[in-house]
């Protein structure tokens, strides 16, 4: 199987998380509103409880229909996410975990005086992916290590800031998103 698509396959429990909670969000900030000490926002109201809690739902859904398939078509080549709980750890490992790496970005983007919506480079366009990479890593790391070789990792790096470009040029074409990056 050519590795840009076992790439791409592995990565869309963790690709399509942050779609969701932009599309499914809404409603009360994980930061309740507060400020940091230094007077900004912890994360701002782009973070909320509903667009976290259904991002990483449907990376998880999205992740067992992808699991359904490579295990029941194994002509497929395509890899399958695991099986029981360690087939639940992965799905939540990248699903949750990035969430997680886009929430962490924000706190740092608010300490930066960064506003919401604001671009940093590379930052956003690989904080989740680095935060399903760790809870992944974490909470399955047989699977992790066998599936994440270091072609695979190189071949996420590159093109996941493409595809990350290109989903959100989409999502500001159809008024998703306020900005285009």
């Amino acid at each position: 199987m050519n590795p840009l698509i076992i790439a791409i396959w592995l990565m869309l429990p963790a690709y399509l998380p942050n779609n969701f909670a932009v599309l499914l969000g809404g409603g009360r900030p994980l930061d309740f509103g507060r400020c940091f000490p230094d007077g900004r926002r912890i994360l701002g109201n782009g973070k909320t409880f509903r667009g976290t809690i259904a991002g990483a739902l449907a990376g998880v859904g999205v992740g067992l229909i992808l699991d359904s398939i490579a295990s029941s078509r194994p002509d497929l080549g395509l890899p399958d996410f695991g099986a029981g709980a360690e087939l639940i750890m992965v799905l939540v490992g990248l699903s949750l975990g990035a969430m997680a790496g886009d929430i962490i970005a924000s706190f740092f983007k608010r300490r930066m005086g960064m506003e919401r919506g604001a671009s940093l480079f590379l930052v956003d366009q690989l904080d989740f992916v680095a935060g399903s990479w760790v809870l992944t890593l974490l909470l399955a790391p047989r699977w992790f290590l066998e599936n994440f070789t270091g072609e695979i990792i190189l071949i996420v790096l590159i093109v996941t800031p493409i595809l990350h470009r290109a989903t959100n040029i989409i999502g500001y074409k159809i008024k998703a998103k306020r900005e285009p990056w």
